[in-house]
């Protein structure tokens, strides 16, 4: 593990996604909630907030950190046949969030796969990615149009603007870390 103890706590965020491929009946199911097991999304926002929160216990030489915040949210795509995860996870500590973002859309795709697979086993999970991260001593990285940016101190681009949700927790982050 490497130690981390020597660098400043900043706030520190970063989204990931996954998409979900499947059959335009599954999809319509989802959308309907008209699966046996129940609100499938709402489930599977849950799975990927515990998942952020447990990736230490997840991946072996993953650092604890102390989450301030997970957004899981889903678009579904009626004419691709497709439902895409985007995870978000802020911090304010020594280390950035990349894997719990990543955790948590892998896990929320996982807990769509498996409440859906009674009608559809096809369902093909693709596209796992890291979008954007910002803080830290290595600044702001967005991916786009499928290769990566690196810029300096927290740029946004049009694919990784903060919602206004997420920039108040990010000013309650900054005035906790003063």
């Amino acid at each position: 593990m490497v130690d981390v103890s020597a660098k400043a706590e900043t706030v520190r965020e970063a989204a990931a996604r996954v998409t979900l491929k499947m059959k335009a009946a599954t999809l319509a199911a989802v959308r309907a909630g008209q699966l046996a097991k129940g609100d499938v999304l709402g489930v599977a926002r849950t799975a990927g907030i515990m998942a952020a929160k447990r990736t230490p216990d997840l991946i072996p030489l993953c650092h604890p950190l102390r989450i301030t915040g997970v957004d899981v949210e889903f678009a579904l795509d009626s004419r691709r046949s497709t439902i895409t995860v985007h995870a978000r996870v802020r911090t304010v500590d020594k280390t950035g969030v990349e894997m719990e973002a990543l955790t948590a859309a892998a896990v929320a795709g996982l807990t769509v796969y498996d409440m859906v697979k009674a009608i559809d086993k096809g369902v093909v999970l693709t596209d796992l990615c890291l979008v954007q991260k910002s803080g830290g001593k290595s600044g702001a990285w967005t991916r786009s149009s499928g290769s990566a940016r690196r810029s300096g101190p927290v740029r946004r681009s049009g694919t990784a603007r903060r919602s206004s949700t997420a920039r108040r927790s990010r000013r309650r982050a900054e005035r906790i870390q003063k």
